[in-house]
């Protein structure tokens, strides 16, 4: 047996850095491989936004990369394995990119490929790290932790991206091949460099324990058999899909109904994305901070952040019909506000909730929510533009077709705010070890968490 895990801060944001190399290789496959594609090379917008959709797609395996940490007691080599799935994938995706200019066939299929690959990496190096985290991040400390880590990620984006930009000019295929094999290089030696030493080593495992161990369909079947896992999978389902339903929508429906311009979209998009970095810091410096049975739980703010969002989208379905007088500014920061505070506290519950039921299921656990996560996130954009479109079959004004679009993603905020209320679980030490198929939870109670 290994000592318990304390992680100071300075781990967490080794940690974080992990997440910054992983953001770094995830935005060019996103938003500069998907430029490429339709812009240079003529493509239909199909083809990127397919290879997108495959890339979530193989989230389901989440659960099978949790259970292989959980059978190896070590997280560290899964997620330098996920990370050298995932860097080689982006690498390869580049290069598929490039061979798409003379030889479409080939390069697609080189690019199917390269994006399971991708997907599969950062599934298996994603899932790994967060029970990591999990492990070692004290209760009172997580949703702090959760912010850190979000925001490194979101750092790896606004460092690539531009970076990316100025050294793909002119552009060429050899170019872009260049410039995505030094940015998968650094974020693989960045993120090798970050977990040196951070885990200690386990002693190999007994025979008696091998023999223990189950296989992970049994596994999995304990999992989900257990209340509060199966309930908070539900709940990242739903309201990650009433979350990511807005990301494809909002800008278009800005031009349309309140006639902005692209620069006064892109503007309002930003405005979006700061609030929900003000969300996530006000739940981090509260939770450390204030504390107490209210403003310490990280379930309050779960269900807060729902509820809130949700009315941000009715208030701004209800904006589109009064007109260009309403405050479509403040509702869309009021909106990223409320994302961010769900988003934080939803994963510090995550990481909180991790070992409840049995230590020796935790990546597993861990596995079912990112898949649930990864696949509600992928369908979420893609369903609310077919929604749009259903909507304005039906409807002939514009403005009431986003309105039934944001009002029903609303009341998706609304069903997880619930699902939220019944997910109930104790501190750890609280939890008995595993001896039985199902894990009934004691007393429903989320503190400091």
């Amino acid at each position: 047996m290994t000592a318990p895990l304390s992680f100071s801060w300075a781990a967490i944001a080794r940690l974080g850095l992990v997440q910054t190399a992983l953001g770094s290789v995830v935005v060019l496959m996103t938003s500069t491989l998907n430029r490429v594609m339709v812009v240079e090379l003529a493509l239909p917008a199909m083809v990127p936004g397919g290879l997108v959709a495959l890339h979530y797609a193989v989230q389901v395996l989440r659960p099978r990369w949790g259970y292989g940490s959980d059978v190896g007691g070590r997280r560290t080599p899964w997620i330098v394995g996920g990370m050298a799935a995932l860097t080689l994938g982006g690498f390869l995706a580049a290069v598929a990119t490039a061979v798409m200019e003379t030889h479409p066939a080939a390069g697609l299929a080189l690019a199917v490929f390269a994006f399971l690959g991708v997907g599969m990496g950062a599934g298996a190096a994603g899932t790994s790290l967060l029970v990591l985290l999990a492990t070692g991040v004290d209760a009172r400390r997580r949703g702090a932790a959760a912010t850190l880590v979000w925001i490194m990620m979101i750092a790896g984006f606004a460092i690539t991206a531009p970076l990316a930009g100025h050294f793909l000019d002119p552009f060429s295929g050899l170019r872009l091949v260049a410039v995505s094999g030094t940015v998968s290089l650094i974020a693989f030696c960045l993120a090798t460099l970050a977990l040196r030493g951070i885990e200690p080593a386990r002693a190999a495992p007994s025979p008696e324990e091998r023999a223990e161990r189950k296989p992970f369909l049994q596994v999995l079947a304990r999992v989900w058999a257990e209340p509060a896992s199966r309930r908070f999978t539900v709940f990242l389902f739903v309201a990650m899909l009433a979350y990511s339903a807005q990301e494809l929508i909002l800008e278009p429906f800005a031009g349309l109904v309140f006639a902005m311009t692209p620069g006064g979209t892109t503007k309002l998009s930003g405005l979006q994305h700061g609030g929900v970095l003000a969300g996530m810091l006000l739940v981090a410096g509260t939770t450390m901070g204030i504390g107490g049975p209210v403003l310490g739980s990280l379930k309050a703010w779960t269900v807060l952040g729902c509820l809130g969002s949700a009315l941000a989208l009715v208030a701004i379905a209800a904006g589109g019909l009064v007109g260009p007088e309403f405050p479509l500014r403040a509702a869309v920061f009021a909106l990223g506000l409320f994302n961010g505070i769900f988003a934080v506290a939803a994963i510090g519950s995550m990481m909180g909730l991790a070992g409840a039921g049995g230590e020796a299921e935790r990546g597993t656990r861990m596995g079912v929510w990112g898949a649930a996560q990864g696949v509600a996130f992928g369908a979420g954009g893609f369903l609310g533009t077919v929604a749009v479109d259903v909507a304005r079959l039906i409807t002939p004004q514009v403005v009431h077709a986003y309105a039934a679009v944001f009002t029903a993603e609303a009341l998706l905020f609304v069903v997880g705010a619930g699902l939220a209320l019944r997910v109930a679980y104790a501190p750890p030490s609280r939890i008995r070890a595993p001896s039985t198929h199902r894990s009934f939870l004691p007393e429903p109670r989320l503190s400091a968490r």
